[in-house]
């Protein structure tokens, strides 16, 4: 009779034999250390959030050698940062291509010496295409239930045929998401050729606030965003003052500053944009072209 506990156990053992060259940790200061996935020839790619805004980290092989990462581009939208390290990345696993709630994963990442770091989870929550917060587009929720050490974080996810599902990372509350591979592929393409991933701007520092009962219906909002400052090189100057409240843009809503990032994407850029706003009781329209965001 096979012990399927056994046979669990050197299955486990044999995914992370086989995924483990993949896994770099990146190190800094004294006690900074995080993971890294080798991505592609000698790009890797790591958490955006948790690695600082350094030229150069120290990157720590399979089998502990140490040898630099040159940080190359990040964006903070999709919490991606890529890095130029001495070293080839292995053939990388087949993306995985369904997974549903319930699948269990292994979530990897580097123990700071050279060797791996293993934790077993399963997919707690999925979902379609998200915006994060700042306005990035991720090409799927996938939320585990896994516990994952910090030092971990950056790190490959498979499930458990040893498939690809993406990079770990923090988001609210601590909970694990996971970039999909589909994001990464998109985002290392733009870092590694520009350094940044384009996206649109007004140059405007808004804040959300209520609109005043008396025009809340003719208007069809209850919320709209206080321009705070404009920029000097703003697309927008001289139409937009400091003061005014932004209602909508070409008929999308804006109550909150995250309508407008996620309105602002790369294929904004060059885009004319019908704002309306409030302007000392009175609501006036304007029309501005998006620009490029300034690097």
């Amino acid at each position: 009779m096979t012990n399927a506990f056994a046979a669990l156990s050197h299955a486990v053992e044999a995914e992370v034999r086989v995924a483990s060259p993949m896994i770099v940790g990146l190190e800094w200061g004294s006690r900074h250390q995080i993971s890294a996935l080798l991505w592609d020839g000698d790009i890797a790619v790591a958490s955006e959030q948790s690695l600082p805004e350094m030229e150069t980290v120290t990157a720590i092989l399979p089998g502990g050698a140490r040898v630099a990462a040159v940080q190359i581009g990040r964006d903070s939208t999709t919490n991606l940062v890529a890095l130029r390290i001495e070293a080839t990345a292995p053939p990388r696993p087949r993306a995985a291509a369904s997974i549903e709630v319930g699948t269990l994963v292994l979530a990897l990442g580097s123990d700071g010496l050279g060797g791996t770091r293993a934790r077993i989870g399963a997919v707690e929550t999925l979902g379609p295409a998200w915006q994060s917060q700042c306005g990035g587009r991720i090409d799927r929720l996938i939320r585990l239930d896994v516990a994952l050490g910090h030092a971990a974080e950056g790190g490959p996810v498979l499930d458990a045929e040893g498939a690809l599902l993406g990079m770990s990372t923090f988001g609210p509350r601590n909970q694990v998401l996971v970039i999909p591979t589909e994001t990464i592929e998109r985002v290392v393409a733009q870092l590694a050729a520009d350094g940044h991933v384009p996206r649109g701007w007004l140059g405007v520092g808004v804040q959300p606030v209520q609109i005043p009962r008396d025009i809340e219906v003719e208007l069809g909002a209850a919320s709209g965003l206080m321009v705070l400052s404009v920029a000097e090189n703003a697309p927008c100057r001289g139409a937009v003052m400091a003061g005014d409240i932004l209602i909508s843009a070409s008929g999308t809503m804006l109550p909150t500053p995250r309508a407008l990032t996620t309105l602002l994407g790369a294929d904004s850029i060059g885009v004319r944009l019908l704002l309306c706003l409030l302007r000392s009781g009175a609501i006036h329209h304007c029309d501005v072209e998006v620009a490029a965001r300034p690097s």
